[in-house]
This record gives C-alpha cells, sequence and structure tokens, in this order.
C-alpha cells in the first residue's frame, strides 16, 4: 500500500496522525540533517501501522519534507482502515 506523508522534523514528541492535503503527517523529533528525519519517519509510519520497519520502503522524496512510501500489504492488517484512522476520518 503506498501512503503520502509529510514529514515534521525536530517536533517535540514523535506522532503519526492528521492529515495535510492527502498526505498524512509524520512528526519526528529527529532533525532533517544526513537523513535522520526521513529515518525516523518510516520507523514511526511501521509503528503507527503494525508492521516492522523492514517493511517500510521509501518510494520518492529523499530530501522533501512530502514523501511517498511503501508499507508491505503482506505485513498489513486492514491497512486501508488503519489509514483512515490516522488521517482522522
Amino acid at each position: 500500500m503506498r501512503v503520502a506523508i509529510r514529514v515534521k522534523p525536530g517536533a517535540s514528541r514523535t506522532r503519526v496522525g492528521g492529515a495535510h492535503g492527502d498526505a498524512l503527517v509524520v512528526a519526528v523529533s529527529a532533525r532533517a540533517v544526513d537523513g535522520a528525519a526521513t529515518e525516523a519517519a518510516l520507523s514511526a509510519v511501521a509503528d503507527a501501522f503494525g508492521v516492522r520497519r523492514r517493511h517500510v520502503a521509501l518510494v520518492t522524496g529523499v530530501t522533501s519534507r512530502d514523501k511517498v512510501v511503501d508499507v508491505d500489504d503482506d505485513a498489513l492488517d486492514d491497512g486501508p482502515t488503519r489509514l483512515a484512522a490516522l488521517l482522522g476520518g
């Protein structure tokens, strides 16, 4: 399942939820230096979807706040429902 995310680095705490347009908001405490925020965001998405980190891969947006990630469908239990809940819908 492909998920558009909006990363907000430098947050006081890591949190996944809410929407920025059609993207899922992922706030991480890591700074946007040397890919630290991207890695923290991928880990946070994995935790939010209840999968291991290895089941989440970056598709686009290596240096952008707007990214697309792929969450392995085989590892997900009802991914679209969980995504809707995280988006607030």
